[in-house]
């Protein structure tokens, strides 16, 4: 796959986070990390449209990146372009598990035993998100240097395993100009451990 058409859908589906649904968005990473453009670049557009999901300028452009050359309508490609705002976070984060998670948390160390030490990869950490009427969901955060989508879909079928059956799972470079859903995590977000490389900078101070 070229490698900044993945980069492209990558960074969309990041921005995304937080703004559709889960059960949808965990399914798109999947289908991202396995080379599925076809499938992603025919749905996702459209998903978009049915979930009343506009794109600011900057997304639209990935949208059009990473999709169009793989087939996506350029018709609902084109309706995606929404007001040039940036979208807010609606959910809050805190740092602490809640408290019917066990005291040995098996998916912080499967995390950890998958990660410490691994070569490109920085920080890996935690957070868990809510809102009212919701459970409170765990969400990874990581940076990466290289393979973020197939980082991210290797976690998602761990989580999955593990009982998360709407994996939150946010591999990140080390640069990226973060939305304002990972800021907030990241501010209430507790270290697991971290990889092999120096990516650049503490994400929690991203």
């Amino acid at each position: 796959m070229d490698p900044d058409i993945e980069a492209a859908c990558h960074e969309l589906l990041l921005r995304l986070a937080g703004r559709m649904p889960d059960q949808l968005l965990w399914r798109y990473r999947d289908w991202l990390g396995e080379g599925a453009m076809t499938t992603l670049a025919r749905t996702l557009p459209r998903t978009l449209l049915k979930h009343n999901i506009d794109l600011d300028q900057p997304e639209y452009r990935l949208l059009v990146a990473g999709l169009v050359p793989h087939g996506a309508d350029w018709h609902q490609v084109s309706s995606t372009l929404g007001v040039d705002e940036t979208p807010e976070n609606r959910y809050t984060f805190t740092g602490g598990a809640p408290d019917r998670v066990n005291s040995v948390d098996s998916v912080s160390a499967l995390v950890h035993a998958t990660l410490r030490g691994r070569p490109d990869v920085g920080e890996v950490r935690q957070s868990w998100r809510h809102r009212d009427g919701e459970d409170r969901k765990r969400v990874l955060l990581i940076t990466a240097l290289a393979g973020l989508p197939r980082l991210t879909g290797e976690l998602q079928r761990v989580l999955r395993v593990l009982g998360d059956e709407e994996p939150s799972v946010e591999v990140m470079p080390p640069r990226f100009d973060l939305p304002a859903y990972h800021r907030a995590a990241l501010a209430s977000s507790e270290l697991i451990c971290t990889g092999a490389v120096d990516t650049g900078h503490r994400l929690a101070a991203a």
